[in-house]
C-alpha cells in the first residue's frame, strides 16, 4: 500500500482527520459495524499510517440480531489486519436490566445500543470514537461537526457545537467530555462505493444480489428471521435482493436487485431515487427518530 495521497480531495480530507485524532487523542477508537463506511474507514486509517498499523482498536457495539454475513466478514477483517477488535454486547445490558427488549411489530435493538455504547466508552476510557456518519444520509447528522464534543453523560447539544473554519479541528474537551469523529462526513453514499470501486475493498456478500427469505411490510421487504417480529399473516417468499446499508436485522430492509459486482452496485446507485436511509427501517418511527439517539448518546 503507497503512502502517496493523490488526488482524491475527499481522501486526502479523511486520512487528515485521522491523523488529527491520533495526534490529538489519548485513547481513540474506531467504531466498526462490518458495513460499507466503516469498512472505508479502516482502509483509510491503514493509509494514513502506512507501514505501521493502525494505532487504535476497533469496536463493535453487537446488539446480536446482525447479519451473519457481516460479523464473518468482521472476524475475517480483523484477523487479516491484525488489529484489536472490542466487541460488547447490548445482552448483556438487558440481562442486567440496563436495558428493556422491545416486544412486538417494529421492535427492534439498534436503540438499545446507546447504553452500552456509553458504557464501553467509559469502560476503556476512550476520549475519542471515530465513527461513520455521513451528512447526506439523515438531516440530523447534517448538523454534526467533524469533531463532535458529547458531555459527561455523553449527550449531544446541536446548540453547542463549536465552529470549524478553515478545517480548524480543535480537540480539546472537558474532564468527562469525548468527541465523536466523522472523517468521511462530507463523503456521499456514491463516493463511498465509488471508492471501494477505485481500491478494490472486499466487502460483504450481502451488498450484492443474492437469494433471501423475506417478506413485505409497509411497502419494504424485510429479512425473515427469528430476530424479527412477524404476523402470521406476513408471507415469506424468496426473493433476490440486497442491502444498501447493513445494521441490526430488525431496522434494515431489503432492495430488490440484480447487481452482483461493485460497478453494477455504483450503476444502481447513480440511477437511484430513493435515499440510502429509505431503507432503513428505525427512521420511519418518527420524524426525529436520529436526532434524540444523538440527543442521548447513540454514535
Amino acid at each position: 500500500m503507497s503512502t502517496i495521497i493523490d488526488s482524491n480531495p475527499l481522501e486526502s480530507e479523511a486520512i487528515y482527520i485521522i491523523r488529527e485524532v491520533a495526534a490529538q487523542f489519548e485513547r481513540p477508537v474506531l467504531l466498526f459495524s462490518g458495513g460499507k463506511d466503516s469498512i472505508t474507514l479502516v482502509r483509510l486509517a491503514q493509509k494514513a499510517f502506512y507501514p505501521g498499523k493502525i494505532p487504535f482498536p476497533l469496536m463493535h457495539i453487537d446488539t446480536g440480531h446482525n447479519f451473519p454475513e457481516t460479523i464473518e466478514f468482521r472476524d475475517k477483517l480483523v484477523e487479516e489486519l491484525g488489529v484489536e477488535l472490542i466487541v460488547r454486547n447490548v445482552q448483556d445490558a438487558i440481562d442486567q436490566g440496563k436495558v428493556v427488549e422491545e416486544k412486538g411489530r417494529y421492535s427492534s435493538r439498534n436503540g438499545l445500543q446507546t447504553t452500552t455504547l456509553l458504557d464501553a466508552l467509559e469502560e476503556f476510557k476512550f476520549d475519542a470514537a471515530i465513527g461513520g456518519a455521513r451528512r447526506d444520509e439523515e438531516k440530523a447528522r447534517a448538523k454534526e461537526r467533524i469533531f463532535s464534543v458529547r458531555d459527561d453523560f455523553g449527550q449531544w447539544d446541536e446548540k453547542n457545537q463549536r465552529p470549524e473554519l478553515f478545517d480548524h479541528l480543535n480537540g480539546k474537551i472537558e474532564l468527562g467530555q469525548n468527541v465523536r469523529v466523522f472523517p468521511i462526513s462530507n463523503w456521499t453514499e456514491l463516493d463511498v462505493w465509488s471508492y471501494i470501486q477505485r481500491e478494490q475493498i472486499e466487502i460483504p456478500s450481502i451488498y450484492f444480489s443474492h437469494k433471501r427469505k423475506t417478506f413485505l411490510r409497509d411497502g419494504m421487504i424485510w429479512s425473515a428471521s427469528d430476530f424479527v417480529y412477524k404476523e402470521d399473516d406476513e408471507e415469506v417468499e424468496e426473493r433476490v435482493v440486497r442491502f444498501r446499508t447493513v445494521g441490526d436485522m430488525t431496522c434494515t430492509a431489503a432492495v430488490t436487485s440484480e447487481a452482483v459486482t461493485i460497478a453494477e452496485v455504483v450503476q444502481e446507485i447513480k440511477a437511484s431515487t430513493i435515499s440510502e436511509r429509505g431503507a432503513r427501517i428505525d427512521d420511519k418511527r418518527s420524524e426525529a427518530a436520529m436526532e434524540k439517539r444523538k440527543q442521548q448518546g447513540y454514535f
